[in-house]
């Protein structure tokens, strides 16, 4: 059955977990289950934590939903402080970063339209392991 036409369910707790030590992501779809269409994801990050750095992508929307805590955003010009519940979307090739300042943990769900994202997620796994230390 192509991937799109199938019912997808994870179980709470389930998911491909990347960990950058204080930044954690899990996928909970990905371009296996959506014929790359988009990816969701998690994102947890620490109280005090940096995200990945200022960086865009050239086809890709970014849309956020901050389930708990609040996250800081940098979207273009505009740093946003975004609560439990607020929602950004950042169009392909605008600069954008998320941290979390705050000194309560924070999570964000992302929607990365179209998919494939999750393909770049070993490189940025190492790159944060080489940044320890």
């Amino acid at each position: 059955m192509e991937p799109r036409k199938s019912i997808l369910y994870v179980p709470a707790g389930y998911g491909r977990v990347y960990d950058m030590g204080a930044m954690q992501s899990t996928f909970l779809s990905d371009g296996a289950e959506t014929a790359d269409t988009y990816s969701i994801s998690e994102w947890w990050l620490e109280p005090g934590t940096p995200g990945p750095g200022i960086h865009s992508h050239d086809a890709n929307d970014d849309i956020f939903y901050v389930l708990e805590g609040t996250m800081t955003f940098v979207a273009g010009d505009d740093t946003i402080e975004a609560t439990r519940g607020a929602f950004l979307r950042v169009p392909a090739g605008v600069k954008h970063d998320f941290r979390n300042d705050s000194d309560a943990r924070a999570g964000l769900l992302n929607i990365y339209i179209p998919g494939g994202f999750e393909q770049d997620m070993p490189a940025i796994v190492a790159w944060f392991a080489s940044q320890k230390g």
